[in-house]
């Protein structure tokens, strides 16, 4: 696979002494190797966005940026230090990781679940406090949930439930969320509330990264887009820059035209379409 398009120089991970950053890394299951010799720097203060086909490895680096997948090789860091080097609270008052379609407890109501992110800051002699309360009192109002306090989570619409989960992630209070997929199973209206609220969460200084698969949705949110292809990463930057017909053809294997979106002067990403130009494209 070509690389010559690549859009920005990826950096050099685990050379700045604050942040988040996987350098050199192998990830994968038993049996199965996903990822290999990958370095990534996740950008302070960014909205990011990782995209790429289905099974390219987009969600298995999201889990060992989140220290729940170590690597085989190479080293995940965190303020430069290992985050293997972390006790499970440290890193939990640091990184928040939104997993793809959380299962939710039986018979909770929004603030319970929401309360539940306070854990990382409780320890044996500070267990709920008035601060406690009022964070996630916050975090209900910054997603707009705070009126349904009181509902049974299963109550709720999908779009509500997954404002429930991000509202949990900020109780903990981190500098940096990590959202693997946040849209899925979501109808349109719901994917643009929950990115919506994303951007706003980016706009406020929460350093924001997210696994989508809508390319059009990941260029007119992300402020730097990650494109990922059989476990490597193949290019990144601005979504001007990253998301031209060639990449498109060399990554995903979609033929396709970019145009400007008239709303926001984004990239706008149209297939072509087969019955018209033939099977291949032309």
């Amino acid at each position: 696979m070509t690389t010559s398009f690549l859009a920005a120089d990826p950096g050099l991970p685990g050379q700045t002494a604050r942040g988040l950053s996987a350098s050199h890394v192998d990830l994968g299951y038993p049996g199965h190797a996903v990822i290999r010799d990958l370095s990534l720097e996740v950008l302070d203060g960014e909205f990011t966005v990782i995209v790429g086909p289905n099974a390219c490895g987009k969600s298995t680096l999201l889990r060992a940026l989140g220290r729940m997948l170590s690597p085989t090789a190479g080293r995940v860091l965190l303020d430069g230090k290992a985050i293997g080097g972390y006790r499970s609270k440290e890193v939990a008052r640091r990184v928040a990781l939104l997993p793809q379609s959380p299962v939710t407890p039986d018979a909770i109501t929004v603030a319970d679940l929401v309360a539940r992110g306070r854990y990382p800051h409780q320890q044996l002699l500070r267990q709920w406090s008035t601060e406690d309360a009022d964070v996630v009192e916050n975090a209900l109002r910054e997603v707009g949930m705070l009126d349904l306090a009181d509902r049974m989570v299963d109550e709720l619409s999908g779009g509500q439930r997954q404002r429930v989960w991000i509202a949990m992630t900020l109780a903990q209070d981190t500098p940096i969320l990590l959202l693997d997929e946040p849209t899925t199973y979501l109808d349109v209206v719901h994917q643009i509330d929950v990115l919506d609220l994303c951007s706003h969460l980016h706009d406020r200084g929460r350093t924001l990264v997210a696994v989508l698969h809508d390319l059009n949705m990941a260029a007119r949110y992300a402020s730097h887009i990650v494109v990922m292809s059989q476990g490597a990463i193949v290019a990144q930057g601005p979504a001007a820059r990253v998301l031209t017909p060639e990449l498109l053809r060399s990554a995903f294997g979609l033929d396709a035209l970019v145009l400007e979106d008239p709303e926001n002067g984004r990239p706008l990403v149209v297939p072509r379409d087969r019955r018209v130009t033939g099977k291949d494209g032309r």
